[in-house]
């Protein structure tokens, strides 16, 4: 019988020539002196910014005492309540304008091309004059029994600022609909199709749900920049946030400070619809990626717990708080 042979470990190092084990390989990080050198030219310039800020002639407390102040939250509640009704009538508009423009039928392709070319080449400030002023050639708008009145009387600042920025963001929704139902395999139709469904059902039942991993984001963006074009509808005499801050800034003489306050409450508004967003987009992202990206608390976390462990890289999975 043959007895075992001893191994030596595998992580014992082969003795040198000498007979003495060679030394441990130190590895020495690579330097990025330009980080370092672009990190203090940023905080120069903020901390520049920072103290011509506080040596300004503004009244700071002025923003405070405004910041939720009865007209200005009335003037939030406008644009909030504006920008949702505008972006479903750009939605529904969009879908339609989307399904007419892909369509084989010569006149409605044209008409939603038409439509497309004339609210995406025109300012927004313009219509929404031309909505606020549409009295000057319709004196009246007459449906037949369905409904008759004064120009003025029905196309109020509200509605004006309503179809200024609905129908021209029907336009823009169009385009990313299309672009999102184009990005779903033909095959999935020719399917439906085998299956016995019309071409209403196909649509509902298997591009659309498809499509939207393509349209949601667009679409957020979108309805960001639609909150902020809001501020445009002051100019037809809405009460949204801006033109709230501005008649108080002409009142108490505070016209900076107004204009701060309205910008923070933009700012506001923005970032918890983008968090919305995220979320969303994390939604209809499940049946195309293998792992959903990690929430703004699981990232804390997972950074939080690098830090602990010692790592201080912050980028690995985290298992234990992907259910976060």
């Amino acid at each position: 019988m043959t007895e075992p042979v001893d191994k030596a470990p595998e992580e014992a190092a082969p003795p040198s020539s000498s007979g003495t084990a060679p030394e441990a390989i130190k590895a020495i990080p690579v330097r990025h002196y330009g980080r370092y050198v672009s990190a203090v030219v940023v905080l120069a310039l903020l901390g520049l910014l920072a103290h011509a800020f506080a040596g300004a002639d503004l009244r700071w407390g002025s923003v405070g005492d405004f910041f939720f102040n009865g007209q200005i939250l009335a003037g939030v509640r406008n644009t909030i309540v504006v920008s949702v009704l505008a972006m479903l009538i750009g939605l529904v508009g969009g879908v339609l304008l989307a399904v007419m423009r892909m369509s084989k039928n010569p006149v409605t392709s044209s008409v939603s091309w038409l439509y497309i070319w004339l609210f995406r080449g025109t300012p927004v400030y313009v219509q929404l004059l031309l909505w606020f002023n549409l009295a000057l050639v319709f004196p009246y708008i007459n449906l037949g029994p369905i409904y008759r009145d004064e120009m003025t009387d029905a196309m109020t600042p509200f509605m004006a600022a309503l179809l200024g920025l609905g129908l021209n963001e029907a336009a823009y929704m169009a385009e990313i609909c299309r672009a999102g139902i184009q990005s779903v395999d033909e095959g999935q139709t020719e399917a439906s199709q085998a299956l016995g469904m019309t071409g209403a059902q196909n649509m509902r039942r298997i591009v659309l749900p498809q499509a939207m991993r393509v349209i949601v984001p667009p679409t957020g963006n979108e309805f960001i920049n639609l909150l902020k074009t809001s501020a445009l509808c002051s100019v037809v005499q809405f009460e949204e946030t801006l033109r709230k801050a501005q008649n108080i800034g002409n009142t108490s003489s505070a016209v900076v400070e107004m204009l701060m306050v309205a910008t923070i409450w933009f700012l506001a508004i923005t970032t918890v619809f983008s968090i919305g967003q995220f979320y969303l987009e994390r939604y209809y992202a499940r049946g195309s990626a293998r792992q959903l990206p990690a929430t703004p608390w699981q990232r804390a976390r997972q950074l939080v717990f690098s830090i602990g462990r010692g790592t201080g890289s912050g980028t690995g999975t985290g298992a234990g708080v992907s259910g976060v």
